[in-house]
């Protein structure tokens, strides 16, 4: 059985305040009450959790390992608490939104920036994640809302569009294909490249193109993010490819150059997705109408 939520907000502020006396002044319990809280939890728990003496109680080693645990356990339920009294009094709804990094990188900070300014009783859950791990969380409720570039089934979601990336090569300063305007992807397989992760959409992409180039992808480096790929390019360890946007966001920093790719599957498609067949909250809702929107509105300014 596990111990009562009292017992353990007792044991903190006895290991706290070193005192099991004034931990009991502070619960507003008797002495004896308290001690016999405290031992009923060493009895669960099946270990000492203090040292007792007449100049009050120390923790036990097994009481020090409890309290880092018992801290957080209160933090957590008192943040619950919080978020459900938000909920019952109508103020909040949590919305879980996972991207991946291309989105991330370009579009959607500065639109949920603006969702938040108009909604700011809706909490925002913002996680970074590859594509094909956004499809498997929504499919698995994890996710309420997610922005993927599709390269596997979509099957189980609703998908709209969202907005469009352009992949380009990004080359360190002085590389000889700076000598060119535009480079086909075949023209950068001949030399190493820098990645991201395996699991992440672009590279399944890359990887499934060089197969019908037949040429190998010579992936010399892998990293996590955009900015460290472009750092290990800037580096010389190798040369990357990366959507247009994101990357123009990290020239004027480092010593780097870009050419946009001329294959006609650089071209890329964003989408919002969400799974079919769940009841939409009005958040929700809001929240997919307004990148909807969001995305019509720079298309009809581009």
């Amino acid at each position: 059985m596990l111990p009562d939520l009292n017992s353990i907000a007792l044991f903190v502020k006895a290991a706290e305040l070193q005192s099991l006396t004034r931990a009991a002044d502070a619960s507003d319990m008797g002495l004896a009450a308290a001690s016999r809280r405290i031992s009923l939890l060493e009895h669960r728990l099946k270990c000492t959790l203090f040292d007792r003496s007449h100049k009050g109680v120390a923790l036990t080693a097994a009481g020090v390992t409890l309290l880092h645990h018992a801290k957080q356990l209160l933090i957590q339920l008192n943040q619950m608490q919080a978020d459900l009294d938000e909920h019952s009094s109508g103020r909040r709804s949590a919305l879980r939104v996972q991207a991946n990094t291309s989105a991330m990188a370009q579009y959607l900070p500065a639109d949920l920036a603006r969702f938040n300014a108009s909604h700011p009783d809706v909490n925002l859950t913002i996680k970074e994640r590859w594509s094909s791990q956004i499809v498997e969380a929504l499919l698995l409720g994890e996710a309420d809302v997610g922005i993927i570039n599709p390269g596997g089934p979509l099957e189980g979601l609703e998908c709209r569009p969202y907005r469009s990336d352009h992949l380009c090569a990004v080359l360190p300063c002085g590389h000889p294909l700076t000598g060119h305007d535009e480079l086909w992807f075949e023209q950068v397989l001949d030399y190493p490249l820098v990645g991201l992760e395996h699991g992440a959409s672009l590279m399944d992409l890359l990887a499934t193109q060089a197969g019908l180039t037949e040429k190998p992808l010579k992936l010399h480096v892998q990293m996590q993010g955009f900015e460290a790929v472009c750092r290990m390019i800037e580096a010389r360890m190798g040369l990357g490819v990366l959507p247009k946007h994101a990357a123009q966001a990290y020239l004027p920093g480092l010593n780097l150059a870009i050419r946009p790719l001329k294959d006609k599957w650089a071209h890329r498609e964003m989408l919002i997705c969400t799974a079919r067949g769940r009841e939409k909250s009005e958040p929700l809702a809001t929240l997919v109408a307004a990148l909807s929107q969001a995305a019509r509105r720079d298309a009809e300014t581009a």
